[in-house]
């Protein structure tokens, strides 16, 4: 900005000028913020798990992005995919943030939901082993904890087997459920001997003399990860409501981004963890290393998605192109909103 102001006055109401004009600018290609006087529309979003990957979830709700869109936002935890999925279907819930990957086979075979964004892309997953287990193989005759059958860590474990030649007959697979911590601090009770875990809980694991024995993203599956599903009612009935969700969590991943404290304060606050170094790991994981910032669900990580799930016998009843709808995210590189959200051009993303 130009000129030499020497009244102090005279230069904090230029710079007011300054952020009001930029505001102004924004909002104008912005058409999903709230409007004036705008009540707010109730939505009941469910998350599955409690976890350092749902970031820019937490952010949003800490930092009010919800509410500067006009959603009154509900935030409820159900535990276990399988029950957050059955949630949604039945319009207990009309939004959920959850890892994509089973929701997309879930959805495939018929049931109800769409998958309208997804901000992280990739696997993050490690198996965390305790201390005298160095390879997969020293795991036989043990035990790995996971959550239900046919959730996703357990989906993912046979997965794990499978690629060092083992089977549950090797490795006993137990169901515990719970969040990710109480799996952890099972762990440091030996009541298993191996857990599937994401960051930050891996980095905590190394400080407490636990092995990561193999990084999940080694199996070379098509993953989606932190996603956001609405249910087909929403969808077809409220579809401006789930663009400005969609909206909001776009926001929320450039707020991450760019004030990474705030991101790491919700993880910390959510997981109840206060050690620097493990929240960064986190963070590195979940708003550097995976990050998705257009949020377009990519169709063809999709279709293989469902195509592993068609080869390991389940039965599709719905095409790829039927389980997601990227027409909510593609609105905010054609309305304007990420270009001047971003100030310009997006960082850039590897390809996928």
């Amino acid at each position: 900005m130009g000129g030499n102001f020497s009244d102090p006055a005279k230069y904090f109401a230029a710079l007011t000028l300054v952020a009001v004009i930029a505001w102004a600018r924004f909002a104008e290609a912005n058409p999903y913020l709230a409007k004036a006087g705008e009540p707010l529309v109730r939505a009941r979003i469910g998350t599955c798990a409690i976890t350092g990957g749902f970031i820019h979830f937490y952010a949003a709700l800490d930092n009010k992005l919800f509410e500067k869109y006009g959603i009154n936002a509900e935030h409820i935890v159900v535990r276990g995919g399988s029950v957050a999925a059955a949630a949604l279907a039945a319009d207990e819930i009309s939004f959920l943030y959850c890892n994509a990957d089973a929701n997309i086979s879930r959805i495939a075979t018929g049931m109800d939901g769409k998958l309208v964004a997804s901000p992280l892309v990739g696997l993050p997953y490690v198996v965390l082993a305790r201390k005298d287990i160095k390879r997969p193989a020293d795991l036989k005759g043990k035990t790995i904890g996971v959550t239900r059958p046919g959730d996703f860590t357990y989906k993912l474990a046979k997965d794990f087997l499978k690629k060092h030649n083992l089977s549950d007959k090797d490795v006993t697979l137990a169901p515990v459920g719970g969040t990710p911590t109480e799996r952890y601090a099972a762990l440091v009770q030996d009541v298993f001997q191996a857990i599937l875990i994401q960051p930050p809980l891996d980095a905590r694991g190394k400080k407490d003399g636990f092995n990561v024995i193999y990084h999940l993203s080694d199996l070379g599956a098509p993953f989606i990860y932190s996603s956001l599903f609405s249910n087909l009612k929403t969808h077809r009935e409220r579809p401006a409501l789930v663009q400005k969700m969609v909206a909001a969590l776009a926001e929320s991943v450039y707020l991450v981004e760019k004030k990474p404290e705030l991101g790491m304060a919700s993880v910390g606050k959510t997981l109840r963890i206060s050690d620097a170094e493990v929240l960064q790991s986190a963070y590195d994981a979940f708003a550097k290393r995976l990050i998705n910032r257009r949020l377009i669900v990519p169709a063809k990580m999709v279709a293989d998605t469902i195509e592993n799930a068609r080869e390991e016998g389940t039965v599709i009843r719905r095409k790829a192109n039927e389980v997601f709808d990227n027409t909510f995210a593609e609105n905010l590189e054609k309305s304007g909103f990420l270009k001047e959200l971003w100030g310009g051009a997006l960082p850039d993303e590897r390809k996928r």
